[in-house]
């Protein structure tokens, strides 16, 4: 019970000074003139001011509320490391039980769950949301059993209580990670750029001074190196294919270290190619001849070289040499010494005609299985007895001529193989579908009967006739267009067809861009899901194996999407490398971080509570030296020692009951005013 003398003024204030102001002049005045009675006048004033005034007494009437502790328990990843999880488990049940028993105590227990995304351990935005539901006045404590790894610290509130640490995980933990410091996103074909990697080991570390690393690109065989720890380690790499660079690095791990969620990452590098390199021949001028021209100036990234021969060395027409405003063709230059900086070499109609000798056209052959590329668009000279088929660089061609060419309208079809071709799948849809099922493009007139010795043939030509022949060759690719009337699509006859997306594909398959194999497995993501993707010529093809971060495998069906393509969905549950394998294929992807925040720093600390528990006066105790007994101590004294940790009492209440009565009835100051008034009149009487 609290009684608290509360003023009900019956005037406003400024009328109630006044009065008080005249009674006190009358004091004076009294005072001034010698009377005896003024001290009884001035009682009397005094009276009719506290009349006025309006004292009363109220009464309330209150029940003590109990304090209120908040146990926060730390669930996120990095406190499910090693036995963490059951420390956690075990210590918030037993302190919950002891801070229970405490007298007039309520315990709150708080889960801190993973962050959304990589947010990482948002343990601050956990204690605001708890505090935002209690009355501040009512929390005498805060204990947090956590690893003491947050990534919110600059969001801790102004606590009215001490705040305590029991620290999970032990003095004897240590753990090895890897991280890349420095990767670019892109970097061109061919030429080196530098990667900055570190691999260091924190806690109590067994002390090695170097560690095994392993990289890997693409998921292909990996490459394995001793590399210094706690060393900034320049790597030099050099991108081989356009596209997307999947670089994997991983040290193994290690006997006794924490985790290895940290031990990989992976970058995603975009090759793009400084400038692509064509050596476009033609044999004789004819209207197509303008098609390939166009088709690879179109591209601003592709350097063209580009020779005709207007006259062979058999052509006899009596003009003095001295008067020709033509240039020797550089054979030597082109073929011999330069063959290796062209990406793409097109013979188109060409035949023998004496310009390239048999020692260049072999090394045309060697160049392609070294790596190169070759692409024959073949016209009557490829049927005739000088035919580049009958020449060393035939061993390297897909097909060979029979000697027919046959001159007939044929719409060009796309085989079943073809359709499930990067470079031919979905060209139907490039135009509306004509008689008997047949696209609806143009018609084209001359085919080369060509027998196929090798590769896969993805369009036919007049008679159901191989048309478009794709092989690999070595480390390289050759291709065989058996007709030389591409042209007419682009001229728009008969409505013409996707001559400019054949070729475009054509072109870049044989300079090996990614997207554009035939046996691929590729995985994307947008954050919550990963797509598989599997590209084959084959009908079907095999379950793949997924593999989580965590190491955890699941079998996943592959479900064809197009011809050749045969997708799934795995839900992204997990931050960090997943692995998908499909057979012999491989490949890795990052959902977020490869190491998410998580595990950036996974030996247990308190470096960043420690502001909030220094400013309480609060402790920071280890799980594994024993839970601390709990203690009450009065605020601004230390509230921790060695073995307690202290709770401030808040001897919070709540009011049930309020009743306010008058000090004293009106008549009586009435009364009491009129009697002192009455007094001083008669001391002042009888002394006169």
């Amino acid at each position: 019970m609290d009684r608290t003398i509360i003023l009900d003024p019956l005037l406003p204030w400024p009328v109630i000074a006044a009065a008080a102001a005249l009674a006190l002049a009358a004091t004076a005045l009294a005072l001034a003139r010698g009377l005896p009675g003024w001290w009884l006048r001035l009682l009397a004033g005094a009276a009719v001011v506290a009349a006025l005034l309006g004292p009363s007494l109220q009464t309330e009437e209150s029940d003590a509320l109990s304090d209120i502790v908040l146990l926060l328990e730390d669930g996120t990843a990095s406190s499910r490391i090693a036995d963490r999880a059951a420390q956690t488990a075990e210590a918030a049940a037993e302190m919950a039980d002891r801070i229970a028993g405490r007298p007039n105590t309520e315990v709150r227990r708080v889960p801190v769950p993973d962050g959304e995304g990589d947010a990482g351990t948002r343990l601050m935005g956990a204690l605001n949301d708890a505090l935002s539901e209690e009355p501040r006045a009512r929390v005498a404590g805060v204990v947090a059993v956590t690893d003491g790894r947050l990534h919110d610290p600059e969001a801790a509130p102004d606590l009215p209580a001490p705040f305590h640490v029991l620290l999970t995980g032990s003095e004897e933990d240590w753990d090895r990670r890897l991280s890349v410091l420095g990767a670019p996103a892109f970097a061109i074909l061919g030429e080196e750029v530098l990667l900055t990697l570190r691999v260091e080991d924190e806690g109590a570390a067994p002390g090695d001074g170097t560690a095994p690393l392993t990289i890997s690109v693409d998921g292909g065989e990996p490459m394995e190196f001793e590399v210094p720890i706690g060393e900034d380690l320049e790597l030099p790499v050099t991108l081989e294919h356009g596209g997307r660079n999947v670089i994997r690095f991983e040290t193994p791990e290690a006997e006794g270290e924490l985790t290895a969620r940290n031990n990989a990452a992976v970058i995603q590098m975009n090759g793009v190619r400084d400038r692509l390199r064509v050596l476009l021949v033609s044999g004789e001028p004819h209207p197509g001849e303008r098609t390939w021209r166009n088709l690879l100036k179109s591209d601003s990234a592709v350097d063209l070289v580009h020779f005709t021969i207007l006259r062979p060395p058999e052509k006899q027409d009596g003009v003095p040499v001295d008067e020709l405003s033509l240039i020797a063709f550089p054979t030597r230059e082109l073929f011999l010494d330069k063959i290796d900086e062209f990406d793409l070499i097109i013979f188109d109609r060409y035949k023998r005609r004496g310009i390239l000798p048999p020692i260049y056209l072999d090394n045309i052959r060697q160049y392609a299985e070294a790596g190169g590329a070759v692409l024959v668009a073949a016209g009557p000279d490829y049927a005739s007895a000088d035919s580049i088929a009958r020449s060393p660089l035939g061993e390297a061609l897909p097909a060979l001529p029979t000697g027919r060419v046959v001159e007939e309208g044929f719409v060009p079809l796309v085989t079943e193989l073809g359709e499930r071709h990067p470079v031919t799948r979905g060209l139907t849809e490039f135009a509306p579908e004509g008689e008997d099922g047949a696209p609806g493009w143009g018609r084209w007139f001359r085919t080369v009967e060509v027998e196929p010795v090798m590769g896969s043939t993805v369009m036919t030509g007049a008679g159901e006739r191989p048309l478009l022949q794709l092989a690999r060759i070595g480390e390289g690719r050759v291709a065989l267009m058996a007709s030389d009337h591409a042209w007419l699509w682009s001229r728009g006859y008969e409505g013409g067809g996707p001559q400019l997306e054949m070729l475009r594909r054509l072109a870049h398959w044989l300079m090996k861009e990614p997207e554009l194999e035939e046996e691929a497995l590729t995985a994307e993501t947008d954050g919550a899901t990963i797509t598989v993707t599997r590209r084959t010529l084959e009908e079907v093809v095999g379950e793949a194996v997924v593999t989580a971060p965590d190491g955890t495998e699941s079998i996943v069906t592959l479900d064809e999407e197009a011809p050749g393509v045969f997708t799934a969905e795995v839900p992204a549950g997990q931050l960090g490398l997943w692995r998908i394998a499909e057979g012999d294929l491989e490949t890795v992807i990052g959902v977020g971080p490869a190491a998410p925040r998580e595990f950036e720093r996974t030996i247990a600390g308190a470096e960043d509570l420690e502001p909030v528990v220094d400013a309480t006066r609060g402790g920071v105790l280890r799980v594994e030296d024993g839970l601390p007994t709990v203690r009450d101590v009065r605020p601004g004294r230390d509230a921790s020692g060695r073995g307690w940790i202290g709770l401030t009492p808040r001897e919070a209440s709540v009011t049930t009951d309020v009743s306010v009565a008058a000090l004293l009835p009106p008549w009586a100051y009435l009364l009491l005013a009129g009697a002192l008034m009455i007094g001083a009149w008669l001391r002042e009487g009888r002394r006169g």
